[in-house]
């Protein structure tokens, strides 16, 4: 019943991930070992750090483009079109021709009169 090819999802060589590559988890060993601490498991907390050569924000970027598509695409579209309408409202704004004053009975005047 088929599946007689590769599995498509590669899982990583667990000796790439070190901590000595993250400076924040450097930061977190070394102030651990200033106390005369340990800890064995830090290396489970590399995954979450992007690689030395990308930075944080690139990777983020890269997740939420690769995730969803069609609510990127959406996002997109309306920021496009929350800018053009406050383009038009700059360019070409609103006039209020019919201005009334706020009470019927008013006895003061308005000023533009």
């Amino acid at each position: 019943m088929g599946g007689h090819h590769e599995s498509e999802i590669k899982i990583p060589d667990y000796r790439i991930y070190k901590v000595d590559n993250v400076p924040d988890l450097v930061k977190v060993k070394n102030i651990l070992a200033a106390e005369g601490l340990k800890d064995p498991w830090l290396r489970n907390e590399v995954w979450r750090y992007p690689p030395a050569n990308n930075n944080r924000y690139e990777q983020y970027f890269k997740c939420w483009c690769r995730g969803k598509p069609g609510l990127t695409i959406a996002f997109g579209l309306a920021g496009l079109v929350i800018g053009a309408e406050q383009a038009y409202n700059y360019y070409y704004p609103p006039v209020h021709h019919h201005k009334k004053p706020y009470f019927k009975s008013s006895s003061v005047e308005l000023q533009n009169n």
